[in-house]
């Protein structure tokens, strides 16, 4: 109890008291260090100090590769929301009803069509904040829709992976997602097409399972979880103590899982290169850029032969 809270007005008690944003600040889950989200966004979410890589959203993904920050929305198939009807403590209806007023997205899977240094490429990226990014019927299509546009345009097709792994309240339904994927996935073989795989924090369950770990080039940021099951689940089947740092990125590119680890701020210059070598093109001189990730949002237009969406 002090003077503000007895005696100050309430109307003037509220001129006093400013609001802080909950997000104003970012506490390191590695060195515990409070940094300024601003300049976190600036970073590509990268903490400064510590060079933490923080999960990133898929609109700030795409900006961050796209040349210009621009790219064709793709239009994806709509799917039934509900198939069947689950419920637990809260109707799955009413959880995607949720997860899509937070993120601003249709499911956990985005689609652009656009350019990486000149380069035609068609890019997928889940978004963790989205039912942790949950593998269901919707990101299934979204995912068979990107390969099969990346098959008519002749266009490499890059995916940047983040998941919890397959959505349980969808079943069945959601395990089916594993075999049409590795299915798509071939369709990009026969068509001699490239396909990247950019594994991010965390890429679990049935997403590792299926076309996660079937890319031609398999990269992994700093410090990013991949595995299929939990290291406690595996020490508790095998009873034997799993060595330090086992299914993170550095340990699996070591043992042969992945092929490289990149940094954050190296991996638009790596896939820009790594596109350039398997399709046999020749440099380019680098498109200009603004900053990174400024705070407006992403510049998309409609192409004349891809339908836009409006977030899915």
């Amino acid at each position: 109890m002090n003077w503000l809270t007895n005696v100050v007005r309430p109307k003037i008690r509220n001129i006093l008291r400013r609001e802080t944003p909950e997000n104003l600040w970012i506490k390191c889950p590695d060195s515990g260090q409070l940094v300024f989200y601003k300049d976190v966004e600036a970073n590509q979410f990268v903490i400064p100090g510590s060079n933490y890589h923080m999960r990133m959203g898929a609109v700030a993904r795409l900006k961050s590769m796209f040349d210009n920050e621009t790219w064709f929305d793709v239009a994806l198939p709509e799917v039934t929301p509900d198939p069947l009807k689950f419920r637990d403590e809260k109707r799955y209806a009413d959880r995607i009803k949720d997860a899509r007023a937070r993120t601003s997205l249709n499911d956990a899977v985005k689609i652009g069509y656009g350019k990486l240094e000149g380069a035609a490429v068609v890019i997928a990226v889940q978004d963790f904040d989205f039912m942790g990014g949950s593998l269901g019927m919707a990101a299934g299509e979204a995912i068979v829709r990107g390969m099969e546009l990346a098959v008519e345009k002749k266009s490499p097709f890059i995916v940047f992976a983040a998941s919890g792994g397959a959505r349980m309240q969808e079943g069945i339904l959601s395990l089916m997602q594993m075999p049409r994927t590795t299915v798509a996935v071939q369709m990009l073989r026969e068509a001699r097409l490239p396909y990247i795989v950019v594994l991010t924090n965390p890429t679990t369950g049935g997403v590792t399972a299926s076309y996660a770990m079937l890319g031609d080039v398999q990269i992994a940021e700093p410090g990013a979880l991949i595995g299929f099951a939990g290291a406690r689940v595996i020490e508790q089947t095998i009873r034997e103590k799993l060595p330090e740092g086992f299914q993170r990125a550095e340990y699996l590119k070591d043992h042969g899982m992945v092929d490289m680890v990149v940094h954050r701020h190296d991996l638009r210059p790596t896939l820009a290169r790594l596109l350039r070598v398997l399709t046999k093109s020749p440099a380019v001189p680098s498109m200009p850029r603004a900053a990174p990730l400024v705070p407006e949002p992403a510049t998309i237009v409609a192409a004349p032969d891809v339908a836009p969406a409006d977030d899915a």
